[in-house]
């Protein structure tokens, strides 16, 4: 099946990366290590994450009475899958590695602007000291300034699934194609969300939840394969 509806994609280029983070960085955790080289071939990713209008073209009942420019929360991997089946056209989830090449745009820094993340970056709640400083809810798509690819929202508002299996250290293949075996049922979650702190909204922050499960500070956003 091929349905269409308005997604505006961003080409991100092939090119090579050191993924994940090492000891300098105060914050990481053995999760994102050890920093390892990976390749990924061009693609394209969804410039914003699938909005509650988008995801409501596939399940009307989504959500009901919050605005349609929200990212879509409340989505499960498996949700997230069945859109993308759904939609067609090549469309999935992109890679762990994927999705951390286009968050960084180029950048080998904690954040696509730099080692500090303020609140005018990206939408969270507390600060590094626990004071409240956010919306404490979701925003509008595209409500903070892109990375250099022009990619919004890659960090906060929502976390993001990807493709891949959940492994406590790296799983990345060096080719960026992702770990999946089909064994494990936990998933990576990437991005941060609305109400977590900076910390957490490092381009190399790495977590999971299982499969099935819906919360509603986690989204996903569509990528698809190019030929090379």
């Amino acid at each position: 099946m091929r349905v269409l509806i308005e997604t505006d994609m961003i080409e991100v280029p092939s090119g090579t990366f050191l993924m994940g983070e090492n000891e300098e960085d105060k914050y990481a955790n053995d999760t994102e290590r050890p920093r390892h080289e990976v390749s990924v071939d061009r693609f394209e990713i969804g410039r914003d994450p699938v909005t509650i209008g988008q995801f409501r073209v596939f399940r009307p009942d989504h959500e009901p009475g919050l605005p349609e420019d929200w990212p879509a929360a409340n989505v499960s991997w498996l949700d997230a899958q069945e859109y993308c089946k759904w939609l067609g056209w090549g469309y999935r989830l992109p890679t762990e590695a994927e999705w951390e090449f286009a968050a960084r745009g180029g950048t080998q820094s904690p954040y696509p602007h730099g080692t500090v993340l303020e609140i005018e970056h990206a939408n969270f709640y507390y600060d590094e000291r626990g004071n409240r400083v956010g919306l404490g809810h979701r925003s509008p798509v595209g409500s903070y300034p892109p990375n250099r690819f022009g990619l919004h929202d890659m960090l906060g508002n929502v976390c993001e699934w990807v493709e891949d299996e959940w492994t406590h250290m790296y799983g990345a293949t060096e080719e960026g194609s992702g770990s999946v075996t089909q064994l494990n049922t936990h998933r990576v979650l990437r991005g941060g969300a609305w109400d977590y702190l900076p910390r957490l909204l490092r381009v190399s922050w790495r977590d999971c939840l299982a499969q099935t499960v819906r919360r509603d500070n986690v989204g996903f956003r569509i990528a698809r394969s190019l030929d090379s």
